[in-house]
């Protein structure tokens, strides 16, 4: 199919440079909160999986204090925020925390629309996606999972619709997917972190 095979990647890397151009400013100024936030590094770096299940390394605006779990899901750490940083809370439901990622997709690591990249140590949904054959694609910025439930869904049930981007996957459909994520980014659906006790 050309569109997969050409034309995803080259739209890709031209909506890449642009959006960099673009929003170097405010990315820069998210950048300058978050030192003046907290102390640490401005990006965080973590191993996940890519396309054929290849470990790459995912950059993000980190919103946790330097002593969180660095290797666990935040919506499975229990009294998540109590690491989460005041500018940190603010990035992640926004979703801002992910521009990072621009540069992920410039290097070929991510797509824009894409099954999400998961932990090496998140064995069932890696298992269930292996199933759905979706680790035959590169991993993306949002996916059909982030528009049907994100962080509500169970593994399962975030591999099936992984591998029905997989089968379905157009122009038409990624442009269907990224609309539905600026909806569901300005109305936080699906948003969860871990428990507060």
């Amino acid at each position: 199919m050309f569109y997969a095979r050409y034309a995803k990647r080259a739209i890709d890397v031209v909506l890449a440079i642009l959006l960099l151009i673009a929003l170097a400013i405010p990315m820069l100024m998210i950048a300058a909160l978050i030192r003046l936030d907290s102390r640490g590094r401005v990006l965080f770096c973590q191993k996940r999986l890519g396309l054929h299940e290849q470990p790459f390394t995912i950059y993000k605006f980190r919103t946790m204090r330097v002593d969180a779990p660095s290797e666990m899901p935040t919506r499975m750490l229990t009294g998540s925020a109590h690491y989460i940083t005041r500018v940190g809370k603010y990035l992640r439901i926004s979703s801002l925390d992910e521009l990072p990622q621009l540069f992920n997709i410039l290097k070929g690591d991510m797509s824009f629309v894409g099954p999400r990249p998961t932990l090496e140590n998140e064995t069932a949904l890696t298992r269930a996606r292996e199933r759905e054959n979706a680790y035959s694609v590169r991993p993306g910025l949002t996916g059909l999972a982030q528009i049907r439930g994100r962080d509500e869904l169970l593994p399962d049930e975030k591999a099936y619709l992984d591998g029905v981007y997989v089968r379905n996957m157009s122009l038409y459909y990624d442009f269907r997917i990224v609309l539905g994520t600026v909806f569901a980014v300005v109305n936080a659906e699906g948003y969860q972190e871990g428990g507060d006790e």
